[in-house]
Formats: structure tokens, sequence, C-alpha cells
């Protein structure tokens, strides 16, 4: 029987689990709380192309030996799943770490525990952070990929993953700049019904959609590359308006 994507969910569930414990051991009661946020707790978790988003708060944070401990402990659960994995981590009072607004939001709002000693809140991030963080280096990372992708002379089975998301990031952007909040692709991508910004190809987006939906090669969307920095133009008009 083919692989579908309840049986890859149930597969993330069960290593973010593993992680967990490994995590309990490794750092005890500093260990305030690990946390499914992104698509394994908002909905949307697809077999190919999602992460396996995890969230961990320590009372002091971590240190890149700790980190180097627990991705090599992520391979040796699984060595399919770990390069999947990716940890937001901070510590207490949110000033360390790799926790952007965005990813707290996502905590805020969707975050399923799955070890928690203490509820830490941090303060919510508000719309103008939202949009602050958004026109930085998110932007400037999709345009710079863009701009590679229009380029390119064909598509290797590396690059499927980010062509892809270079696609459907446009709904992301939008969904979050419009309403400071997070959601799946395919709410982001309904959200264009409301805000489409004049320029935007949103038939495009929603063939990636479909694209992703069935775990399909984007080959038949290659064709599209040179229509991706006319995507970042449209996005970029919408947020300097």
């Amino acid at each position: 029987m083919p692989v579908t994507d309840d049986d890859e969910r149930a597969a993330a569930l069960e290593f973010a689990d593993a992680m967990a414990a490994f995590w309990e051991d490794l750092i005890g009661p500093r260990l305030l709380g690990f946390y499914l946020i992104g698509s394994l707790a908002h909905g949307g978790f697809n077999r190919r192309y999602s992460d396996i988003d995890l969230a961990l708060l320590a009372e002091n944070g971590l240190d890149e030996t700790l980190l180097d401990r627990a991705r090599a402990h992520g391979v040796s659960i699984s060595p399919e799943l770990a390069p999947k994995l990716s940890l937001f981590w901070s510590d207490r009072r949110f000033s360390a770490g790799r926790f952007p607004p965005l990813d707290r939001i996502d905590y805020l709002d969707h975050a399923i525990a799955l070890v928690e000693r203490e509820p830490v809140r941090p303060e919510r991030p508000s719309l103008d952070d939202i949009r602050a963080y958004l026109r930085g280096a998110p932007l400037a990372i999709w345009a710079e990929r863009a701009a590679r992708f229009a380029t390119l002379d064909r598509l290797e089975a590396e690059d499927h993953k980010p062509y892809l998301r270079a696609l459907l990031y446009p709904a992301r952007l939008i969904y979050s700049w419009s309403t400071g909040q997070i959601a799946s692709v395919e709410d982001a991508v309904a959200y264009l019904d409301e805000c489409r910004p004049a320029g935007l190809d949103a038939g495009l987006i929603t063939r990636a959609l479909r694209c992703r939906s069935r775990s399909a090669d984007p080959d038949d969307l290659f064709g599209e590359r040179k229509s991706l920095p006319g995507q970042v133009d449209a996005c970029r008009r919408l947020i300097k308006g």
C-alpha cells in the first residue's frame, strides 16, 4: 500500500515523542517545555514537503554542544526523518536562541505540548513586529531563491522542495502580513480570495498547492519559473503600499 500523509504524520509524531524523551533525559528540570508547532500542530502536514517543527524552552537556553547531540540522536532514531527536523528554541525570557516572531505566534496559538513542566508565555508579537520581520530576511531570502530558480535550465531532485516552497511562499507572506497570524498553507492560499495584490498570479500558487497536496514532483511547474520574480515584485508592492 502507498504511504499516506496520515502514515507519515504518525511516524513524525513518534519521532517527536522520542526527541521529547531525549531532551528530558539530557537536560532534566532545565526543560520547561517541548512542543509540536508548524503543520503537525495547526494542520496541513504533507508526507513529502512538510518539516517536523518542534519548539523547546529551556531555563537558560541551549548551547551548540547540546544541539549537536540532539541532531546526532535524531539521526540514530530515524535517518529518514531527522533531516526534516526544524527546532525552534529559547530560554525562559525568550532572549536567546532561534524563535522568530511568526514562530512565536505559532507557539502561542497552536502549540501542542509533549512535555510541559511550566508554561511560558512570551509577549505576543504585534502586527508591526510581524511586518518588520517579513520585510527583512524572509523577503530577501525568497527573492534571492526566486531569482536563482528563474535562471535554471533544469530542476534537480534536491531543488524540488525549495522550488515548490518558493512558488507557495507568496500566500504565506500575504496571509501573515495582512493578519499577523500563521496558518496552514491551504488556509493561506484560500486567503488570496480576500487579499490578492495586483500583479500576483494566484493561479500559479493554486497549482503549486495541488502539486503539494499530491506529494508530486513540481517538474510540470518548472516552466513557470520565470514568473517568480514577478511574484516577488507583486508582494514588494503590497509591502511598500
